[in-house]
C-alpha cells in the first residue's frame, strides 16, 4: 500500500495478506478453528513459528490478522497482538515483562481494574506495584531499581484527568533499559504518534472508539519493538498458554469500526468541547475538560495530543446525592458504563467502577463522590446539552 496514503485511506483500504477467491472487499469471517496444510514440512514451519500463517485460531487467524494489520499500518508498529478485551491486553502485556520479584512504577490514579489487577491479582504471583506521582520526575526516577519492569500509565486518567508528560517518562524509562507502556485508550491513535513521544507498548481498549456501537470486546497491545521480548513472550508463549485472543466476530466488527472511527470521533470530540465549554460559566456545576484552558492539564495536553482531547468529560456537583439525583433525572443520556460508544452515556464512577474500594482507597486515587462521568456521543449537540441542564435542575 503506498506509504503516503492519509490514515482515513489506510483504515478503509489496507489490503488483505491474501486475495479472497471471491473479490470480496470486506474481509471474510473466518469462522474456523484448525487449518489444512499441504504437507508435514509446511505444518511444522507453522506451529514453530518459523512461517506466520494460521495453525490453530487461539493464536492466529486471518480475519484477526487483517485487523493487526490494519493497525500495525496506522501506528507504524514493529508488532499489534489484538486480544478478547483491553483487560485481557493489560493482563499479557504485563505478564510478557513482569514476574516474581519485578515491580511495576505506576499511578494510583488507575481504572479500578487495572488497579485490582494490580494490587491483587499480580501480588498473588509476587508483583509488586509501586505508586508514585508520575507528574513528579524525581519521583518517578527515585523508586525505579534493577527490578523494575517498566513505567505504566494512562495517557489521560480516568476518571481523574491527570496527564503526565510521556517525552520525559520515557527517558527516564530509557534510562534505566525498561519500557514507558502507555494506555493510550482516550484518544485515538489515529490521532497522535504515541511512538513520537517515546511509549515503547500501547495498551487499547478497542471496545471504545474503535468498536463505536459498542458492538464488540476487544482489546490492543501495540508494540514498537524496542523491547523485542514483548513480541517473543506474547508470541510464542502467551498466545498459546493462555487463550485471550480476539474472536474473529469481533475483529470482524472492529475493522469496520476503524473504517468510521475519524469521521466518529472528530463529531464526538467536537461536541464534548461545545458541551465543555458551555457549561463553564454555570456556578451550580464544575466542569472538567482538556479542552478548557483552564484545565490545569490543558497545555500538556494540547502538546501531546495536537489539539485532540478525548470525548469524556466530568462535572462536579455539590454533593453524591446531587449525583445521584442527576443520574435518576436524564432523559435521553444512557444511564451505563462504557467509554465513546455512539450513544451518550452517564456513571457514578465512586458508586459503581470503583464501588467495591474502602473509601480510603477511593481517597487515596481521587475518586470523588461528587463527580459524574459523561461519555458524549454521537446525539445532536443541543439535546446532549439540553438534557445535562435539565437533569441538574436549571
Amino acid at each position: 500500500m503506498d506509504k503516503n496514503f492519509k490514515k482515513q485511506t489506510i483504515a478503509i483500504d489496507t489490503p488483505f495478506a491474501r486475495r479472497d477467491p471471491y473479490g470480496s472487499i470486506s474481509i471474510p469471517i473466518y469462522n474456523t478453528v484448525a487449518y489444512e496444510f499441504e504437507n508435514a514440512a509446511d505444518m511444522a514451519d507453522a506451529f514453530t513459528g518459523r512461517v506466520l500463517v494460521p495453525d490453530y485460531s487461539r493464536v492466529m487467524n486471518p480475519t484477526v490478522s487483517y485487523f493487526e494489520d490494519k493497525v500495525k499500518a496506522l501506528t507504524g508498529a514493529a508488532n499489534v497482538f489484538s486480544f478478547n478485551s483491553g483487560m485481557a491486553a493489560i493482563s499479557n502485556i504485563f505478564l510478557a515483562i513482569a514476574g516474581t520479584g519485578k515491580n511495576i512504577v505506576t499511578s494510583r490514579h488507575l481504572f479500578g481494574n487495572s488497579y485490582a489487577l494490580l494490587t491483587k491479582t499480580l501480588k498473588r504471583f509476587g508483583v509488586e506495584a509501586r505508586f508514585v506521582d508520575l507528574t513528579d520526575i524525581d519521583a518517578v526516577d527515585a523508586v525505579i531499581d534493577a527490578d523494575t519492569s517498566c513505567i505504566y500509565l494512562e495517557i489521560i486518567t480516568n476518571p481523574q484527568m491527570e496527564v503526565a508528560d510521556l517525552r520525559v517518562l520515557s527517558e527516564i524509562a530509557h534510562r534505566h533499559n525498561i519500557p514507558l507502556v502507555a494506555d493510550t485508550t482516550m484518544i485515538p491513535f489515529t490521532k497522535f504518534s504515541a511512538k513520537e513521544l517515546g511509549v515503547d507498548v500501547e495498551v487499547v481498549s478497542s471496545t471504545k472508539y474503535i468498536s463505536g456501537g459498542a458492538t464488540a470486546l476487544g482489546g490492543l497491545i501495540i508494540d514498537y519493538g524496542t523491547f523485542p521480548e514483548v513480541n517473543k513472550t506474547i508470541r510464542f508463549e502467551l498466545l498459546f498458554n493462555i487463550g485471550s485472543y480476539m474472536t474473529p466476530q469481533a475483529a470482524y466488527m472492529q475493522s469496520l469500526g476503524l473504517e468510521t472511527l475519524d469521521a466518529r470521533y472528530r463529531v464526538q470530540s467536537q461536541n464534548a468541547v461545545w458541551i465543555a465549554r458551555r457549561l463553564e460559566g454555570l456556578k451550580e456545576v464544575k466542569v472538567n475538560s482538556l479542552a478548557l484552558d483552564s484545565h490545569p492539564y490543558h497545555e500538556i495536553a494540547n502538546e501531546q495530543f495536537g489539539g485532540s482531547y478525548g470525548a469524556m468529560l466530568t462535572l462536579e456537583l455539590a454533593s453524591e446525592q446531587a449525583c445521584y439525583d442527576f443520574i435518576n433525572n436524564l432523559k435521553l443520556i444512557r444511564r451505563a458504563t462504557n467509554l465513546f460508544d455512539n450513544k451518550t452515556l452517564a456513571i457514578h464512577p465512586y458508586s459503581t467502577i470503583f464501588g467495591n474500594f474502602t473509601p480510603e482507597e477511593k481517597a487515596a486515587m481521587d475518586v470523588l463522590p461528587t463527580l459524574i462521568r459523561i461519555s458524549v456521543g454521537l446525539e445532536d449537540i443541543e439535546d446532549i446539552y439540553d438534557d445535562i441542564i435539565q437533569a441538574l435542575g436549571l
